[in-house]
């Protein structure tokens, strides 16, 4: 049975890693629960303490992961238009990538603010920020599975 938790375990923090660029998937969520299921093994390695605290972890990062982006594209002067291209923009540029999934939320922003009838300045200064709120955004996200990847492997070991 432990075979069977730890290989789960892996997969689910690959699928957490992925979800860290793949929208439609919750990275840091996903890469918990393979903590929460080595403790179901004769590892069982974390404290309450322990777990009760990335929990506490990745809900906080799993909620700025939603607010990042807005904040970077609306402290760089962008609208709801920019915010809502950045998001369209990433959706489709995962059918194109790698680099769909980095230029499509800079795109989609600045086709959003073009369509809000921003001028060209505006509409670029929002784009760079909605940019800038997606790379802050995946790096927070994978760094939080980076280390949760490191601790389900030391509590393998």
């Amino acid at each position: 049975m432990d075979t069977v938790l730890i290989v789960i375990g892996i997969v689910l923090l690959l699928g957490g890693i992925a979800g860290c660029i793949v929208p439609l998937l919750p990275g840091p969520p996903l890469a918990y629960c393979s903590l929460i299921l080595l403790q179901f093994t004769h590892f069982h390695p974390f404290t309450l303490n322990f777990l009760i605290l990335w929990a506490v972890v990745v809900l906080v990062v799993t909620l700025l992961d939603y607010y990042v982006p807005i904040w970077g594209t609306k402290h760089f002067g962008g609208t709801k238009g920019g915010t809502w291209g950045s998001t369209i923009g990433l959706i489709a540029g995962l059918f194109f990538p790698p680099l769909g999934i980095l230029l499509g939320p800079l795109a989609g922003a600045f086709v959003g603010e073009i369509v809000n009838r921003q001028d060209m300045r505006t509409a670029f200064r929002s784009a760079i920020g909605a940019f800038i709120g997606f790379l802050a955004g995946t790096l927070m996200k994978l760094a939080i599975c980076g280390a949760l990847a490191f601790y389900f492997i030391k509590g393998i070991l």
